[in-house]
């Protein structure tokens, strides 16, 4: 059963999506605004992506034995803009939504912790995704079809992210559809010619799309962000790198790089030079959504001036949140 849920039906794996949902929210228009005033001081960060229902066990056991289950928010990019909504900054999420019970429980749960959401849309001609997270064997998507997989750059045309001090992205969009692809596209496009500065958080998923694909796109996307943020397995996996010092001359028009290698902790690449903070050592839990934690901590410390030694110890101290929990986000 799920736990303080609505319920609903979920259809096998090989439906693509796990639910035919009443579309309420959109009467006579295929895609619907939010509906929240938009608050008048511009955000600092602006974060751009999918965010699906997250089902998850009340305890960590494998789905497959679990019985009580909790009905969470999660996407990698909306991940990034509560953990930095904690941390007391102004953070937008842009994305698209189905116009049903789930779309509309994402909004809500995300705008009371804090998130901007009046760059969010309705869509009534797709569905919400959703994800499992299975404790110990990673997560289960049901997203394909879903309506931010639908989004193409002209969804953006009213997103002022270039008055943003940072853009937000990761390498999971371009893997969604063709027209999400064009989207981060177009966005790296439209930053170049402003001051905002682009985060990219490289975020290979195997499952989302084959690697001879994802290697060369997400190294190209790197290459045209400020601050890249990738993990030393996934770059190895990638790439072939083995070492930081091997990513760094692979990538080296960023003008920052972080790179994180687990718990052994992250090393950042400046013009300030190169520096490693080593991670905090933590009973491990889950670790599905320590690399969103630890994104948002560093680019918190970026935002306020904080060294390269601090910002990293600030990214530790938010994974080190998630890793002791089953969620992807800070308690409220």
């Amino acid at each position: 059963m799920i736990a303080a849920g609505p319920s609903f039906v979920l259809l096998d794996a090989h439906s693509h999506m796990c639910c035919t949902i009443c579309n309420s929210l959109a009467h006579n228009a295929h895609v619907v605004d939010s509906g929240r005033v938009q608050p008048n001081k511009q955000p600092e960060v602006i974060a751009i992506g999918e965010t699906m229902v997250l089902i998850t066990p009340t305890v960590a056991e494998p789905l497959e034995t679990a019985e009580l289950f909790r009905l969470e928010t999660g996407g990698a990019e909306s991940n990034v803009a509560v953990h930095l909504s904690a941390l007391g900054h102004h953070a937008a999420w842009a994305s698209h939504l189905g116009a049903d019970p789930f779309g509309r429980r994402i909004e809500r749960q995300l705008r009371e912790r804090g998130i901007d959401t009046s760059l969010v849309k309705f869509s009534a001609d797709a569905p919400t995704g959703f994800y499992f997270k299975d404790p110990g064997n990673g997560v289960i998507y049901y997203r394909a079809g879903s309506a931010a997989s639908a989004m193409t750059p002209s969804d953006l045309a009213d997103v002022p992210f270039e008055q943003a001090a940072i853009t937000h992205i990761s390498g999971i969009t371009p893997s969604l559809s063709a027209g999400c692809s064009a989207l981060i596209d177009s966005v790296l496009d439209r930053a170049k010619l402003s001051d905002t500065v682009v985060s990219f958080d490289v975020n290979y998923r195997a499952a989302l799309w084959p690697i001879e694909e994802a290697a060369p796109t997400l190294l190209a996307l790197a290459r045209r962000a400020d601050i890249v943020l990738v993990g030393l397995d996934e770059a190895e996996v990638l790439w072939g790198t083995t070492t930081p010092d091997q990513v760094r001359a692979l990538l080296e028009a960023p003008d920052i790089l972080v790179i994180k290698d687990g718990d052994v902790g992250a090393t950042e690449f400046s013009a300030e030079g190169t520096v490693f903070v080593p991670a905090h050592k933590v009973d491990v839990v889950e670790a599905v959504g320590a690399g969103d934690a630890f994104a948002a901590g560093y680019l918190s410390g970026y935002l306020t001036g904080l060294t390269p030694e601090q910002r990293l110890g600030l990214g530790h101290d938010r994974a080190a949140l998630v890793l002791q929990s089953t969620t992807d986000l800070p308690t409220l």
